[in-house]
Order: C-alpha cells, then structure tokens, then sequence
C-alpha cells in the first residue's frame, strides 16, 4: 500500500473517530510499514498499558505483549510485520479503535487468523441509554476527556470491542482480556487490574461509533478468552524473577508453548486455571463469547512444543539467546545454571545465565550439517534447581514498622523461610493484619485469600502468631516443593492419568493430564490428541461424598513407580499409602508395610484399587484440592523411607490420608529424583548444591479440583 493511500484511507476513520492526522501520525512509521509488508494472513493487534495518567501505574502490561508477540511469532508463524502493538500512551481509545478498523478489519479476509490482545486497566460505567445496569469497559491510555461543567471517561464499551470483532470476514478471531472490571475497596498481595466503577459520562465519539458498528452485520463468532469468569473477580499481575505479568497471560502463553491446543477450549482454560492456582490466583478464566468451543481459529505451526525458543545467535556460532516463556511460571525462578535443553536437531544447550524471561546458552556440540537458527523451539531436557530453596513470606505494607522488624526475626527462625516486602520481589504467601480484625495476624495467598488455619489470636503478639505458623510452613514449603518437579508439557514418559468419580454405571471423567512429547512422531501425537477430552469444565467440580480415583496408563516401554502428594480442601497435607500386611507364620497382629506403587509397561492400574476397604471418599468442607502425581523409572526409597517414620495408627491405614511430616517427605521425594537421574554422575561437579532431574527419567502431573 502506498503511504498516500495509506493516509487517505485512515483520514476517514480517524474523522469518525475525533482523532486528527497529525496525532495518528505521532505512532511514526511503524504501523504503515506493518501494512506495507505482504501478508501470510496471520494478523495481530497487541495493547498494553502500564502507566496511566492520575491513575496508579500497573506492572505486567508490557511483558503480557511481549509474551504474546514472541509466542506468535515462533510458536504460531506469525511475520512480526504483521504484528501492530500499542503500548502506554499509544493505546489511545482513538488509536486502538482506528488500528483495529484498518489493521484488522481492512486486511483481514475469509480463514485469516486474527489474534486481538489487550492488558489494562478495565472498570464498569453506567450509560445514560440504560442508567440502571453498569457495562464492562476498557480503560485505555486517555482515560479522561477534557470539560469543564462534567467528567466525561473515554473507555473502550466492551460492546464495542465485541462488534469490532464480530465485525471481521473470517471465522479465525481470537482475542485475550487480561483486565477486569471489579474493584474491591482494599487490595492485599498482587496488583489487580480494575478501577473503581465510575458514574461519568462516556465519550460521545465512543457512544456514536457504538451506534454505527451496531448497524453492521455480525461475520462470524469470535472467540473470546477472559481473564475472569464471575463479575467481581479480579485479574491481578504477578511479580516474578525479574519481571510483571498478568497471572493470566503468563499461564495461558505458557500453556500454548509446551502443548498442542486441546480438542476444546474448556481443556485449555482448565490447564491455565491450574496454573493460576499454583501462583496464589483464585480467578478463573472464561470464555466470554462463543458458540464454537474449537481451538481451530489458532494452531501453532508444529505439533511439537517447546520450553521457548532461539531469539539471537552470537558472532561466535557455539553462544545462542534464549526465550524460555514455555517454562511453568514457578519453575523458572529457581532454573538453575547447567540446565540443558535439546534441539529438534542432535545439538543440547547448557544453560549458562538466566535474567527473567532471556537466558544464555552454549552449545555442547555442533552439527555442521544443520547450521542453528532463530526461532527454533528449544525443549527442556535436564533440569538443575538448587537444594537451597526457601518458602518467601512477603511482609504487607500495612503492617507498623515495628510489626515488621518483629515479624522478620519471627520468620528467621524457620531454616526454610525467608522475608521480603510485599511487592517489592517475588513471594509465596503474605503475612497481614485481618481487615476485618486489625488486632490479629494471619497467612494469606497472593490474591487476598486467607489460609485456612494461620491466624493468631486477637491483640496477640506477632512473634507468637508467627511460631504457632510452624506446621502449616511446613506443609506449604513441601508443596513449594512438589509443584517444582511439574513437566507435563517436556516429560519423556509416556503417561496418561484420568481422575474419576466412581458410579454404579461408569466412572465419570473429571479430568486428564497426559505426556505428549514422549510420542517420537507428529503423528502419534496427533493420534494421541484425538484420545484427549472432548469435553472438560474450565473448574472440574467434585461433590462432597464422592468416590474417587485415578486411572494411570503406563504407555512407556519401562516400569514406572508412583508417588502422590497433594493439599487436601483445608489446606493440610495428604499422601496416598499403599499398605501390604507381610504374611508371617505364627503371628496375629503383624503391622502393615509401605510398599512401592509400580506399574510395568503398557499396564493400566487404578488408584486406589476398587474395593470397600480401600475407598477414597471426598469429605468437606467445600473448596480447593490440589494433588501431584510423581513418577520415576527408579524406586522412591527415601520417600517410602520419609514415610515409614511417623508411627500411624490402624485407623489411619487408608489410601488417601494424612501426611504427618511433609517437609522431610518433600525433600525425599526430589532427591529420588535426583538419584534417578543418570546424568548425576556426569554432572557430579554441581550435584552437591543442586537437584540434577532428567525428563527421560521423570514425570509430574498436577491436578486440582473444587469440592462443593
């Protein structure tokens, strides 16, 4: 397109919109040069905004960008030309919706594939056309027009982004709302990305375009992905390893690297709600608008994932740049130096340095015959976390000096806990004054939630609120634990677990996790796909009094053995005992054993077996449960050793039940692993303050559920 027709074009736009040339023309060269480029038919819009004027500055927008930008372009095959982002004060209500029209909806024709993205502040405002109902709004970068006599907000109407993008000729919409629209009165732990409801006046120019798109015909239906799903949930930012993300984004983006999209969107959203859980969120994304539940409008170029990719090779050839966006969001943190990664190619990569997001790698070894490229997936094959990992309490800005240096001390004696400011690096949980009862103490999550058991009596001093904390530490540092031997996405076991409820007629699936890149081929994993769910609900929901059980596949060619972990709906540690009484003649009352749980190749088994004296029944009350399924080609003999040594009574002897001393069996559990790793010995120079895990040798499913 030629840049006079270029501007002949958006100056009609750009009339309707109230916006005048000269301002358009501050973006520079960019957008024209996106047009200028010609297309594969993959075309994206990219918002984000941080700072706002008179408003506090948001965190995460700008990585959520950058995330979707990097993960389009090497995940998906978008052409970067393709790609139009507007960040901070670009992301005008006029720029976005004269970028929309002409980006989008002038270039986009039948089977494009459109990708919208937008992280921001979002808020809900009343309309003078229906003063008794509040509409969802984004909030853009001019949040406020200029007048004298009345306060009039130039948001973006959902309603109006919905027609925008129903207004495109190609079935192929997606679009991703990282923002909310509710905004509680206080706000502990992350940032939350809502502004209060406001009573002003919408924009006319906003209000008259509404009413022009709402004379257009609708084209298709697009799909639209949410970072909430209930009006007065929050969509908040997490504060990693050197970075801000919206939790929903990260998690989504994160997904889309390691797996081919499932067979419905309900699958997806059910991994990323997962994720969410894991990093402190209760928000549960949603499909705001749809009637076809596929995931075709977005298929990555390979059916093969990846941690991340190759961003830029050095002069040298052998020192290569990394994204590792594929990586779970409670791994990287602690991914060590002397990883390795492998190349669809015979190359490994060993991780050298690591800031955020971007990495440093060296090649091991060259294959001359297939020169390395930008772009190429790179795939997790050895991970080193360290053996000094700690449980990070952030301490609320809220709490009094003096309650804070008390607290710190508190914390300090704890060998496996350490304190920062909330807010300042990232945390795990975070200590505060009750709103309700300033006079008390207790633990929340990082969305405000508070843990079950960890409040202090009221007008009790910190350091007493703080010891009594110690078992429940305990347990949530063995979870810190768990949670960081999670690979579905890059194990190479092939394995494949369902979660049941049991009925009289058949059990009834809850949900499936299962390995896919242990499948050689694109083939068999395609044919693995087509086994998947075809129907999963974004929050798998168990009744209270359900029978339950997992079935696992062993679809390797070795013997796996099976450890399981979790948090039960009171936040208190389970582990799943499988018990053998040892047949001795001449004895009555022999004590039961721990033995493994093993399962030989191509073999199914039931967990627990599926009979009256081994039943696991959910009792309440009603809310979270998270377990981890962990897998190893080597006995877990310091597991079943850590587990051994707590005297259990016979009415304890159940499959599900308590786990007494969860830090002790957390620490087992990873240096099994370890020891299964035959690359230890190789490594033998870094063995003795790390965690060596080979994905060859190990597999960590994650499943959570909600008890109502």
């Amino acid at each position: 397109m030629e840049r006079r027709t270029f501007l002949h074009r958006i100056g009609s736009i750009l009339a309707v919109l109230g916006v005048t040339e000269a301002e358009w023309l501050t973006l520079g060269n960019r957008y024209y040069q996106a047009l200028a480029q010609p297309s594969p038919r993959k075309l994206a819009l990219l918002i984000g905004i941080n700072q706002y004027p008179e408003i506090p500055a948001l965190s995460g927008c700008l990585t959520d960008v950058e995330l979707q930008r990097e993960l389009l372009i090497h995940r998906f095959g978008f052409q970067g030309s393709d790609i139009l982002t507007l960040t901070e004060e670009q992301a005008s209500r006029e720029f976005i919706e004269a970028a929309f029209l002409d980006h989008l909806g002038k270039q986009a024709k039948p089977d494009d594939v459109v990708v919208f993205h937008f992280s921001g502040y979002g808020s809900r405002v009343k309309l003078e056309t229906s003063p008794d109902t509040m509409q969802n709004a984004l909030v853009p970068a001019n949040v406020n027009q200029n007048s004298q006599d009345e306060k009039i907000v130039n948001y973006i109407l959902e309603e109006t982004l919905l027609l925008l993008l129903r207004s495109l000729p190609t079935e192929r919409v997606t679009a991703v709302l990282d923002t909310s629209y509710y905004a509680p009165s206080t706000v502990l732990g992350l940032k939350i990305r809502a502004l209060q409801e406001s009573v002003a006046k919408v924009a006319t120019e906003e209000l008259d375009f509404l009413k022009q798109l709402k004379t257009q015909k609708s084209l298709n239906t697009p799909i639209v992905l949410a970072a909430t799903s209930e009006p007065t949930q929050t969509a908040r930012e997490g504060l990693f390893s050197g970075f801000s993300a919206g939790l929903f984004t990260y998690a989504l983006t994160q997904y889309l690297w390691e797996f081919t999209p499932a067979t419905t969107i309900q699958i997806a959203l059910s991994h990323v709600e997962n994720s969410l859980y894991k990093l402190g969120s209760k928000q549960q994304p949603a499909l705001l608008s749809s009637q076809n539940q596929d995931v075709t409008s977005l298929l990555p170029d390979s059916i093969i994932g990846g941690e991340g990719a190759v961003s830029a090779i050095e002069d040298d050839g052998k020192t290569v740049h990394l994204w590792l966006a594929g990586l779970p969001p409670q791994v990287l943190l602690y991914y060590g130096v002397n990883s390795r990664f492998s190349l669809t190619t015979t190359e490994q990569l060993i991780l050298r340095s690591r800031t955020g997001l971007t990495a440093k790698a060296q090649i091991s070894k060259i294959d001359s015959t297939t020169p390395l490229q930008v772009g190429q997936l790179v795939q997790e094959a050895v991970r080193v976390l360290p053996r000094n990992i700690h449980l990070t309490i952030g301490l609320d800005t809220g709490l009094e000096r003096i309650e804070r240096v008390d607290a710190t001390s508190a914390f300090a004696g704890f060998s496996h806990v350490s304190t920062v400011v909330a807010g300042e690096k990232p945390a795990d949980y975070i200590f505060a004054k009750l709103q309700e009862i300033p006079s008390r103490y207790g633990l929340f999550s990082l969305s405000s939630e508070l843990i079950p058991n960890t409040t202090g009596e009221a007008g009790e001093a910190v350091k007493l609120t703080v010891q009594r904390l110690a078992p429940k530490l305990s347990t949530l540092f063995a979870a810190k634990l768990w949670r960081l031997t999670e690979n579905e996405g890059s194990s190479r076991l092939a394995l494949k677990v369902t979660l049941e409820i049991i009925s009289s007629i058949s059990p009834r699936v809850v949900m499936q996790r299962e390995t896919v890149r242990a499948f050689k081929t694109e083939t068999s994993i395609k044919k693995s796909l087509q086994t998947r769910l075809i129907a999963s609900l974004p929050t798998p929901v168990v009744p209270i009094g359900s029978r339950m059980q997992y079935r696992v596949e062993n679809q390797s060619d070795r013997p796996v053995y099976l450890i399981l972990l979790g948090l039960n709906n009171n936040h208190t540690a389970v582990a799943f005992y499988s018990w053998e009484t040892p047949q001795e003649p001449n004895t009555a009352d022999t004590k039961p054993l721990l033995k493994e749980v093993v399962i030989a190749p191509g073999e199914t088994l039931t967990l627990p077996q599926t009979n009256a004296a081994s039943q696991w029944v959910i009792s309440g009350p009603a809310s979270e449960c998270e377990q981890q399924l962990i897998f190893s080609t080597a006995p877990f003999s310091e597991t079943l050793a850590a587990l051994s040594t707590v005297k259990y009574s016979t009415a304890e002897e159940r499959p599900i039940g308590p786990l007494l001393n969860p830090f002790d069996v957390a620490q087992a559990l990873v240096q099994d692993l370890h020891n299964a790793s035959a690359l230890k010995t190789e490594m033998n120079g870094i063995a003795a303050d790390s965690y060596i895990l080979d994905v060859n040798n190990w597999a960590s499913l994650s499943f959570s559920f909600q008890v109502v």
